[in-house]
């Protein structure tokens, strides 16, 4: 079996085209109409060049850094140092993600063991190390950002200011100390789940293959509980993106530092438990809390019918019944899978996959649809932007991080202030960051 095809970044070159006119740069719109017009990209090219922009979602790949895929070169994947120069992208949550990577073994998957957590916490020091190693090779370009104080510092110096966030208590294992490990080498979020349940927290996507269930935990474990004490008392901000109902509910009844949704979209949009409900948005909201509306496709679109009928021959041809709804389109999450054996499940995943990528993507139209409702329903104070690179995020237009101008464009067509712009590309993150980081208890963290 090929690697998960949720696990691939699906960059495409776009060539950049001049746009007309003395103060414009080279840059432009790649989506289905014509372009904005020229005020509205002139506008939106001087407004990014001096507002504080910060995309809450990027994991960067294995290989960042090494040959062929340099943090100062232009390479084949969504960010990359010269990419948030030309995009004037100001920081990002550059996320320490890792996820049961063994079980894709050489003779297709299998189900987890013991070393699959070791092998995940390998998996986080490979991407750690490769942002130090960015932040020590191009000091005059990229620093971390430990405090919101940082991160407006590194603005005005001009350097791209990496944000530390952890996604996935999987690797972690049962050790809650690991938590504060993280918070001392510089992680400021934590989310607690990913694909598939873990001992501190239900994901919002059970996965049977690993003999998931819905709610298993009925929320959070003992652990997960005690972590969210863990992480108020280090100032880490909770984000809730990819938990299960249940689970955001209780972090909103025990957390007193307000949360995060990193990287979700309004069920509204695309009606999947991995989509915040209005009700779980409204809990964010009112814990004072921000939503980092996702850049996408699958989150922000439903599937086309030609997508559906494909995927339903598919089910056909592994005794499946068609379609009982979108969520299991997006992922092999048929209870029945629990007792495929390996080889099944590896054939039925590889082909679900290979036809979600046929999908056309989301535009930035949807992009900024997603974003209108998310404001309307819980206010502008409480809405950010997150693009899920490297991951599967991206729509047309904004592809990468070198097309963040367009987004700023996007929102700008759409009536929104630049006050108000500069609130959801950061300003409310940066208010979030503050409070977590003013309700931290260090002596009481440090006494363990």
């Amino acid at each position: 079996m090929t690697t998960p095809r949720w696990k691939k970044a699906l960059y495409i070159s776009l060539a950049t085209a001049l746009t007309a006119g003395a103060g414009v740069a080279a840059w432009t719109y790649f989506g289905p109409s014509a372009g904005y017009p020229r005020e509205v990209v002139k506008q939106a090219n001087e407004l990014q060049d001096r507002l504080l922009s910060f995309d809450s979602h990027i994991t960067l790949p294995a290989n960042f850094g090494m040959e062929g895929n340099e943090a100062d070169k232009e390479g084949s994947g969504r960010f990359d140092l010269v990419k948030t120069a030309r995009g004037r992208l100001s920081g990002a949550a550059l996320t320490i993600f890792a996820w049961p990577e063994m079980w894709n073994g050489p003779n297709g998957p299998h189900r987890p063991t013991e070393g699959f957590v070791q092998e995940a916490r390998n998996l986080q020091e490979v991407r750690y190390k490769s942002i130090m190693a960015m932040v020590r090779d191009y000091p005059n370009q990229v620093a971390i950002a430990y405090t919101p104080q940082d991160m407006r510092r590194l603005h005005g110096e001009g350097k791209f200011a990496v944000f530390i966030s952890m996604l996935n208590a999987y690797p972690l294992g049962i050790d809650l100390d690991l938590l504060d490990l993280w918070a001392s080498r510089g992680m400021r979020m934590f989310g607690f789940s990913y694909v598939g349940n873990n001992a501190w927290a239900d994901s919002s996507r059970p996965l049977p293959f690993f003999n998931d269930t819905a709610d298993a935990l009925d929320g959070l474990s003992p652990l997960g509980r005690q972590a969210v004490q863990r992480l108020n008392d280090l100032g880490v901000i909770i984000d809730v993106s990819q938990m299960s109902t249940k689970a955001l509910e209780q972090v909103a009844r025990l957390s007193r530092t307000p949360l995060v949704a990193s990287n979700s979209a309004p069920r509204a949009m695309v009606d999947i438990p991995r989509n915040l409900s209005d009700k779980e948005m409204q809990l964010i909201k009112d814990s004072g809390g921000v939503i980092q509306v996702v850049a996408f496709s699958t989150y922000l679109k439903p599937l086309s019918q030609k997508t559906q009928d494909k995927l339903n021959a598919l089910r056909a041809r592994f005794d499946l019944l068609p379609l009982p709804n979108l969520a299991v389109a997006l992922m092999p999450g048929d209870p029945i899978i629990a007792a495929w054996p390996e080889q099944r499940f590896g054939q039925y995943a590889s082909e679900l996959y290979g036809i979600l990528e046929e999908e056309p993507p989301a535009s930035l139209k949807e992009f900024g649809d997603a974003i209108d409702y998310t404001v309307r329903k819980v206010g502008i104070d409480h809405v950010g932007i997150s693009s899920d690179f490297n991951e599967g995020g991206g729509v047309d237009g904004w592809r990468d991080v070198g097309e963040t101008r367009n987004v700023t464009a996007e929102l700008l067509s759409r009536g929104y202030s630049e006050a108000d712009i500069a609130k959801l590309w950061g300003g409310n993150f940066l208010r979030v960051w503050e409070q977590a980081q003013n309700a931290a208890r260090p002596v009481a963290a440090s006494s363990r």
